[in-house]
């Protein structure tokens, strides 16, 4: 939280620039880069979107969400390096294993996935989105291999396979003690009480979805991009903070039409507690990529891929030369006056203010010589 209260502050420093053109300047603040500030992750969104679409295959992408039950995101929330681990390794093994299977499509695919952990009213709600082309390499890497028109893989085999081999993965972290338990749930630190708690959990459907496919795969790209970088809450959603608390919009997925479309107002300490309870575990990866996606052969089985699709290589994109010392810093956006290049003339320090002071631009005088 201290990062994000400092953001775009003072208190860590920035820059002034100023339009080559015209007497328009401005002061902008550093920004704290924390992966859970709100204000901070447009940039990496838009780079995140331009890798992946310079990965882009001519082929129909699917939308697959692999959901936790109620029972299992309890814990989670106790233990969430370790669960969020598991749900990324059991989803990612699922999707790979029924895509290998003959019965199904018999192929490699490649998979993105990314991770969140809130609903629409901030609760805690854990579970991973998976783009994914709709078809792979043949297991003898020969040919490429096409799903069917408008259906990728069954997803009622696709969430027995995830209950089990999850189900596996989170009885064994339990057997290893690499699992803690507070509170209401103090009592599951014994073996048998753990598994009497997951009874219900081995006999109920989990949820897993496969959306149809996208206008095409950039479509499909931007959509994610827009929650790749995102934590909990967009800005555009807050309505207002007062004493009252804080007011957002949210949508209750249980509801159609304009009914799904609400406004809800939580105490201001109970909008914090709901937005921290998504902040991950220091070093814990969110977006992650498996098997033709893998980073250690990404680049090779893309090539293959797009060999086996008949696909013209991409031409090599020049190297960009480190910019000359003696040529001064510009702003990737022109100035908002003239359109002019925005020069950065002074850097300050964390905690210090500018030497510069820019002054308030005079209104434009305009002419009519018509």
């Amino acid at each position: 939280m201290s990062a994000i209260e400092s953001c775009r502050t003072a208190a860590l420093g920035g820059h002034v620039a100023r339009c080559e053109n015209c007497p328009y300047s401005v002061i902008a603040y550093n920004s704290c880069r924390n992966r859970h500030c709100p204000k901070c992750q447009g940039a990496a969104a838009k780079q995140w979107l331009a890798e992946r679409e310079a990965d882009l295959l001519p082929v129909p992408y699917y939308h697959i969400v692999f959901t936790l039950p109620a029972p299992v995101s309890d814990i989670a929330y106790q233990n969430k390096a370790e669960i969020y681990d598991i749900l990324f390794k059991a989803s990612s093994e699922t999707l790979s294993t029924i895509a290998a299977d003959p019965k199904h499509l018999g192929a490699r695919v490649g998979i993105a996935s990314v991770l969140h952990t809130w609903g629409s009213a901030l609760t805690h709600h854990p579970h991973v989105h998976m783009i994914v082309p709709g078809g792979g390499i043949s297991l003898d890497g020969t040919r490429w291999i096409s799903c069917r028109p408008g259906f990728f893989l069954p997803v009622r085999v696709l969430s027995r396979l995830f209950r089990r081999l999850f189900l596996e993965r989170l009885l064994a972290a339990h057997a290893a003690d690499r699992l803690e338990f507070f509170g209401a749930h103090a009592a599951l630190a014994d073996p048998h009480a753990f598994a009497a708690y997951l009874a219900s959990s081995r006999k109920a459907e989990w949820v897993v979805y496969a959306k149809k496919p996208f206008g095409g795969p950039q479509a499909t790209l931007a959509y994610l991009s827009r929650y790749t970088h995102r934590v909990a809450i967009a800005n555009s959603r807050l309505i207002a903070c007062d004493r009252d608390g804080v007011t957002f919009r949210w949508k209750d997925y249980r509801r159609d039409g304009r009914d799904r479309f609400k406004t809800m107002t939580l105490a201001t300490s109970e909008f914090i507690r709901r937005f921290l309870i998504h902040v991950l575990p220091s070093g814990f990866h969110r977006i992650r990529h498996y098997g033709l996606f893998a980073s250690a052969s990404r680049v090779d089985n893309i090539a293959r891929a797009r060999e086996l699709l008949a696909v013209p290589p991409q031409p090599r994109q020049p190297d960009q030369d480190a910019s000359d010392d003696g040529e001064p810093k510009t702003l990737s956006h022109p100035c908002p006056c003239c359109g002019g290049r925005m020069i950065v003339i002074e850097n300050f320090r964390r905690g210090t203010t500018p030497r510069y002071r820019p002054s308030t631009p005079r209104a434009a005088i305009r002419i009519d010589t018509s």
